[in-house]
């Protein structure tokens, strides 16, 4: 197949694409059919915080998981890293129709201090590192631990480890060729994670400047998940038992735009992921890009954290010579408005074209 437009991130001028066997080529392929002549060319989009395979009520059945990565590919998301499902979701993996999915097994969490049947429960935080060494043999290197969750005796978020323990743990992850995330609410968890060489932070609406300073001198990435923060005023309503607590969640959330603003003009790498599963509907991706605009990311920024940027980051090329032929066509230029990206002209995934 043969597409013509202007290739994104670089811009400029038309340009020439082939396709053979998936795969994207850069010199002319004869007789390769044209199936784009015009518009903006978009290496595909990528949803780095996503639980493909979690409904309300808990894991779903592998069918109702296909149709959420599919309603995903038709927002124009073909990549996406899973933060956490508590169902085996390989067998989606091997069906071409459906989005790369990079696995993070289950979520590490301790008894009563996540929700319910979502993760693995470890009673002792010794047990850690051995955990995390499970979990990395289930997934697709990556581990996610909850970093922080309320605890009821003292009624706010509290951190769940210790920091030998996540020392530990990051290193035997690391060893085994993993990088770690953790779910993280507040601030008071933020040190030790980052102290044992946590390479990502999911929410992060705790952060402080002292986290977020050394989150960019170690190059941790954030992944803030804005459209689900914006649940944090319904979650502090249903905890009335817990008014410290209920206080906290209404603080973090006044000030959660200000947060990631400052973690984007200190330099942190910040991607784009929608929390999708549970309380987020599938295929939202576009409006956690619009939100990243918002808190102070230029709208090219914001587009590459959900593009070529998110995609460096989990080791996929974008439309590069042999790169993987995934690619959606916007009509109008999404850099100038990020609108367009709801208007998908075409989706390539895997070299095959799906309208």
């Amino acid at each position: 197949m043969h597409l013509r437009g202007v290739v994104l991130p670089e811009g400029g001028d038309p340009r020439d694409l082939w396709v053979v066997n998936g795969r994207i080529r850069t010199r002319p392929v004869p007789g390769a059919t044209t199936v784009v002549d015009g518009g903006y060319l978009l290496p595909g989009l990528v949803d780095a915080h996503c639980h493909v395979g979690l409904g309300p009520k808990g894991a779903v059945d592998l069918p109702e998981a296909a149709e959420q990565a599919l309603t995903d590919r038709r927002a124009g998301t073909l990549l996406v890293r899973d933060c956490g499902s508590p169902l085996d979701t390989r067998p989606l993996q091997e069906r071409l129709d459906l989005p790369r999915i990079i696995r993070a097994g289950r979520h590490i969490a301790r008894p009563k201090r996540y929700i319910k049947y979502l993760g693995v429960e470890v009673e002792d935080p010794a047990d850690l590192p051995a955990a995390v060494a499970e979990q990395v043999g289930q997934g697709d290197g990556w581990v996610k631990l909850v970093g922080d969750w309320i605890d009821r005796g003292s009624g706010d978020l509290k951190p769940l480890w210790t920091r030998d323990a996540l020392t530990e743990a990051v290193k035997v992850a690391h060893e085994g060729g993993a990088r770690v995330t953790a779910h993280v609410f507040g601030e008071e968890a933020l040190p030790d994670l980052l102290d044992a060489g946590i390479d990502c932070v999911e929410h992060g609406t705790g952060l402080t400047d002292a986290t977020v300073e050394q989150m960019a001198r170690n190059g941790t990435a954030l992944v803030p998940t804005l459209i689900n923060t914006e649940n944090f005023p319904s979650i502090a309503a249903g905890a009335d038992k817990y008014p410290v607590y209920q206080r906290h969640m209404l603080d973090l959330y006044a000030r959660s735009a200000g947060t990631v603003a400052k973690a984007v003009e200190a330099g942190v790498p910040v991607f784009a992921g929608t929390d999708a599963g549970g309380g987020i509907e599938h295929g939202r991706i576009v409006d956690e890009v619009q939100a990243l605009r918002r808190v102070g990311m230029t709208a090219e920024r914001a587009l590459g954290a959900a593009s070529w940027a998110a995609r460096e980051w989990l080791g996929f090329p974008s439309l590069t010579e042999g790169a993987a032929a995934d690619v959606v066509v916007y009509r109008t230029d999404p850099r100038v408005d990020l609108d367009a990206l709801r208007h998908p002209e075409l989706v390539m995934l895997r070299g095959r074209v799906h309208a």
